[in-house]
């Protein structure tokens, strides 16, 4: 279990931080250079990624074997943002061994936190918590408590859940649900846990609910977009300045357009989609620029209509 030092080192290292959660370059059939990967969280980070999340959905971390994921923790570590690594698996068939021994993997790789799946049965509370404990004592590392849309906590379990003594931070991502997005925020914030949004498509709304940091998978390219999100609402906060202000509500108009055109249905499609963004903007080579698991009907005929809404929302939060 995590000590009360790592929990504050990690919480004074991540608020108000942009987390991008990078997708997985991959050949067609699947198989990753730890290389393009590299240059690839390089270019997040230059361009105001504060933290990097490994082996998240984004990722597709349920995926891929844990020798190639601690590669990829390991090479996002030495960026030198915090890295947080994904782990659990929202199946009905996940190996409770399998997820220790990628916490204990993650942890020695150099992940500073673990964001935690939610599991099959989300209703369950003592199994819940049980595979919290798991984690816990496996990684050695504190704990992001991941409220999914697809498959989200009811309210008694979800508080049960931020009362876990190894739990940092919450990460919302109830996707349209705004009244669960609030509860879930307060509930956080009332036992003293960061909030990590991981709203795409309600970044400014849930900043403005209580979140001090965001967590996105809308954060794999177009960095500037959802850094500046988070920016002009903490300098909002900090100082109070009305241009402040105006400047987040401007903002955060460009990050909905962002969402918009990448986050929608199939709503899995946006790991598809953030990857043309990616070699767009050269982070990686365009062969690479495949999501093997995508879904069938994401169609590539999207993918001008992708690039040229996310090219302006680049040029507006430039200005």
């Amino acid at each position: 279990m995590a000590n009360s030092r790592d929990l504050t080192h990690v919480t004074e290292r991540l608020r108000w931080s942009l987390v991008a959660a990078p997708a997985t370059p991959m050949h067609a059939d699947g198989s990753v250079d730890v290389d393009v990967y590299g240059a690839y969280v390089d270019h997040l980070v230059r361009t105001g990624a504060g933290g990097l999340a490994v082996a998240a959905h984004t990722g597709r971390g349920e995926r891929l074997p844990t020798e190639l994921k601690a590669g990829l923790v390991r090479r996002a570590a030495a960026t030198g943002v915090p890295v947080i690594a994904g782990v659990g698996s929202t199946g009905p068939d996940a190996d409770a061994a399998e997820q220790a021994e990628w916490a204990a993997a993650a942890a020695a790789a150099g992940a500073e936190a673990l964001m935690v799946f939610p599991p099959a049965d989300v209703a369950d509370v003592a199994s819940v918590l049980a595979q919290h404990d798991r984690l816990a004592e496996a990684g050695g590392l504190p704990l992001l408590c991941f409220d999914l849309y697809t498959r989200p906590y009811p309210y008694d379990v979800l508080t049960r859940l931020l009362d876990h003594p190894g739990v940092v931070a919450f990460k919302p991502a109830r996707l349209y649900d705004a009244i669960a997005c609030q509860a879930g925020i307060a509930a956080a914030r009332a036992r003293g846990r960061l909030v990590l949004t991981g709203e795409d498509r309600m970044l400014g709304p849930s900043l403005m609910w209580g979140a001090e940091g965001a967590l996105l998978g809308i954060a794999a390219a177009a960095v500037p977009v959802t850094a500046a999100a988070v920016e002009t609402f903490a300098a909002a906060v900090h100082t109070s300045a009305r241009d402040a202000a105006a400047r987040f509500l401007e903002v955060s108009a460009v990050v909905d357009e962002l969402a918009r055109v990448s986050f929608r249905p199939p709503y899995d499609g946006y790991v598809q989609r953030m990857l043309w963004v990616a070699a767009d903007e050269g982070a990686i080579p365009d062969e690479f620029a495949v999501d093997a698991y995508r879904p069938p009907d994401v169609d590539d005929g999207e993918r001008a209509e992708v690039l040229r809404v996310v090219r302006q929302c680049l040029e507006q939060v430039r200005r």
